[in-house]
């Protein structure tokens, strides 16, 4: 019997305030594959939101693998595949791009097609429409990507000092990306955009040097935050929220999670986060995931 191929994808975090649609995080909570030959297609799966996970082969894994192997050609062979989740599903969290990079790892080992991480990269963010998660999920730390003239994505990992610490505060509640996509508006001021590129900008540089001071003012947003907000009780005064020791909030993707930056030692301050989302009458969990450095792992 054939041995089993391990897939480990982190969860990511986009945005990051200003970054819409470019930079990721990638979060040490994973999504977990193994895979071997078999005669037949069989799936198991275990961990978290399972409930909301296919079984079968309309599972987002699956059905990726299978989109991979039908554009080059050929036709994905039965596996053994053992789905082991640990991400919250439907908060913000990269769920969608984590499966979607699972499935064409799973492709591109299955099938032999000896593809690097960048190409892996490219096909993942191809099939999902914009580059932040999957970069973040298969390269690890904190991302910045763009897809070029020519339709492929590049993106770079950020090497970042360990000069703060992270939470996600995940609300009781769901939201699907692609409505919370619909809410945007079409076309945006010149003001707004400029307001938008410095604070990313400034955010990048921040990030890569460990200038903390900074992160209040450069996880502010005008392109999506304000426009999704309407559909987080508590957002608004979260990303109002100004204490010793916290950093900054920022929507987790599309949403609902908050993502909390703070200093080192201080997670108490995290808690006026989750109070926030008390308040407004929804239940929350915070988590404290640590950067995911490693991205895609497959062994």
């Amino acid at each position: 019997m054939s041995a089993f191929t391990t897939v480990r994808v982190p969860a990511s975090s986009a945005n990051l305030g200003p970054g819409f649609d470019t930079l990721g995080l990638a979060l040490a909570i994973h999504l977990e594959c193994r895979f071997r030959p078999a005669e037949q297609f069989g799936i198991t799966l275990s961990g978290r939101d399972t409930a909301g996970i296919p079984a079968d082969s309309s599972n987002l894994i699956w059905q990726t693998a299978v989109q991979v192997a039908e554009a080059q050609g050929r036709t994905m062979p039965a596996v053994r595949l053992e789905v082991h989740n640990e991400i919250p599903l439907g908060k913000g969290l990269g769920s969608s791009a984590a499966a979607l990079t699972a499935g064409v790892a799973i492709a591109n080992g299955a099938l032999g097609l000896g593809w690097d991480e960048h190409r892996v990269l490219d096909e993942a963010a191809r099939i999902e429409g914009h580059p932040d998660n999957v970069a973040a999920a298969v390269l690890g730390s904190i991302t910045t990507a763009a897809i070029g003239a020519d339709g492929v994505t590049r993106a770079i990992r950020l090497e970042i000092p360990d000069s703060f610490s992270i939470a996600v505060v995940c609300p009781d509640f769901e939201l699907a990306t692609k409505g919370m996509r619909g809410v945007l508006p079409k076309c945006y001021s010149r003001e707004d955009t400029i307001f938008n590129l410095q604070r990313a900008t400034l955010l990048v540089a921040a990030l890569a040097t460990g200038t903390k001071d900074v992160f209040p003012d450069a996880l502010f947003d005008r392109l999506h935050q304000p426009y999704r907000m309407h559909s987080v009780p508590g957002m608004k005064e979260i990303l109002e929220l100004r204490a010793p020791g916290l950093l900054g909030c920022a929507m987790s993707g599309a949403g609902p999670s908050m993502l909390v930056l703070f200093e080192t030692g201080r997670e108490d301050v995290v808690e006026l986060v989750r109070a926030e989302f008390e308040k407004a009458g929804k239940r929350a969990e915070a988590m404290f995931p640590t950067i995911d450095r490693d991205g895609l792992k497959v062994e």
